[in-house]
């Protein structure tokens, strides 16, 4: 399945080098992790979510036909910013 969502997401986005997918175990569920440049989480999400809807859809059926149970979820990393001097 990861590899399947490393390749979607790499032909949605403009910048694919920066984006990968990472799983998580929590509580018997497999939460693949998706982390992209901040200029191409708006084309993951799409319009009202529902580009990162379709994502999660097919991979729940895909998933579901393994018996397994996940989910897709976005983390946006914090880019500090430096103090300005004057």
């Amino acid at each position: 399945m990861q590899s399947f969502l490393e390749y979607v997401i790499k032909a949605l986005v403009d910048q694919p080098d920066s984006a990968s997918v990472a799983p998580v175990e929590r509580n018997r569920i497999t939460v693949f992790e998706l982390r992209l440049h901040p200029d191409d989480v708006g084309k993951i999400i799409g319009r009202q979510g529902a580009t990162i809807h379709a994502l999660r859809n097919l991979l729940m059926a895909g998933s579901a036909k393994q018996g397994l149970r996940t989910t897709l979820e976005i983390v946006e990393e914090t880019v500090e910013k430096a103090p300005r001097t004057v």
